[in-house]
């Protein structure tokens, strides 16, 4: 059950929206206290729903039908203001080591209430780096994706293979697969391949088709 330590940086979602995403983050910081005094610091204006440490406790922060300050510029399938849209989860992992098992355990417990509650699809379910590509790239390269996708809370890869597969094709599908926020080719390469393949590097290939 989480704790919960109320952050001043959150609103009214706009529009009478209400939750259709879960934005999974990493905190970048050398300690989930230290990522807990940031988002409940007014002047760094920064906030998420919650925060999960290393060992699997949970912090509340923001009420779910509130609106936190987590994404920040970006925008997937289309639509922007993903603060208003979504729900922000913070893990505490500063991007070069693994998730441990308990982290991982509560955030699929997590995100399983989150998902029932708001009626979120696992298409529903991305990562910061999705819908700001070239300007972030959590939860990076070492978050298990595929430990989601195979508990059903998270969608695995669909093909938009084409009959060419060059660099105008690989963005268009990459826009039909939701990223759709602006970014260069490069950035939106290498967001698409944070998702679905980080190990892959180098030139375009028709692996990367599988969105």
């Amino acid at each position: 059950m989480a704790r919960f330590n109320a952050s001043p940086n959150c609103g009214e979602r706009r529009n009478g929206l209400t939750p259709s995403l879960i934005v999974i983050h990493y905190t970048a910081m050398q300690s989930a206290q230290a990522a807990l005094e940031r988002l409940c610091a007014p002047e760094a204006e920064v906030s998420a729903h919650y925060l999960i440490d290393l060992g699997g406790d949970v912090t509340q922060l923001v009420e779910e039908a509130q609106r936190a300050w987590h994404a920040g510029a970006g925008e997937w399938q289309g639509y922007d203001d993903i603060n208003s849209r979504s729900i922000g989860i913070e893990l505490d992992n500063r991007g070069n080591h693994p998730f441990p098992e308990p982290q991982m355990v509560a955030l699929e417990t997590l995100m399983r209430g989150i998902m029932a509650r708001w009626d979120i699809p696992a298409s529903g379910v991305i990562g910061h780096s999705c819908m700001a590509p070239g300007r972030k790239f959590d939860p990076g390269p070492r978050f298990d994706w595929a430990r989601l996708e195979r508990q059903g809370l998270a969608e695995g890869p669909q093909s938009y293979e084409t009959d060419e597969q060059d660099q105008e094709a690989f963005v268009s599908a990459a826009q039909a697969a939701g990223f759709t926020a602006p970014a260069d080719f490069d950035a939106l390469l290498h967001s698409t391949r944070l998702r679905r393949a980080p190990w892959r590097k180098g030139p375009l290939q028709a692996a990367d088709f599988m969105l």
